[in-house]
């Protein structure tokens, strides 16, 4: 449900962009927003994730933002049950790394989901990627091949 469009590869072959991918790769050296508000970057960021074996993190923070343009109640108890039972829940596939008050909480009021209910965590694994990951991000050899790939054309 959370995939990586098959149109692109860090490896070159870029399509159904409405613009070049990588145009805006240098500006991602600004803030963790710069990646995340790019569609390449999330990507790219994600690749990094998943080399670190902690892509449950961009993936749950990705899955809240679509969750906040949820326009119907049925859709929205549809949704946070699935992530909920994806991302939250103790034992999930890709549970995420919150504090044990933040997962109660969330356990406790899915049954009445709100467009906020996974708010708290995803500020806590926005800091997380933020604080932790990217720094790392700008070190990597996927971000570093990036920049030289642009930086080439």
């Amino acid at each position: 449900m959370w995939k990586t469009p098959r149109s692109f590869s860090l490896t070159g072959r870029l399509c159904c962009f409405p613009k070049d991918p990588l145009e805006d790769v240098e500006s991602w050296s600004e803030s963790v927003d710069k990646v995340l508000s790019s569609k390449a970057g999330q990507i790219a960021f994600r690749e990094f994730l998943k080399s670190e074996y902690s892509e449950e993190n961009i993936l749950f923070w990705l899955a809240c933002e679509e969750y906040k343009k949820i326009k119907t109640v049925p859709e929205m108890i549809s949704s946070a049950n699935r992530i909920y039972s994806e991302f939250v829940q103790t034992e999930a596939p890709r549970q995420i790394n919150i504090d044990s008050p933040t997962r109660e909480n969330i356990t406790k009021n899915i049954s009445q989901p709100t467009l906020t209910s996974f708010d708290t965590a995803q500020k806590l694994v926005y800091s997380l990627m933020a604080r932790d990951c990217y720094p790392r991000f700008l070190k990597s050899d996927i971000y570093q091949g990036l920049l030289r790939k642009a930086d080439s054309r």
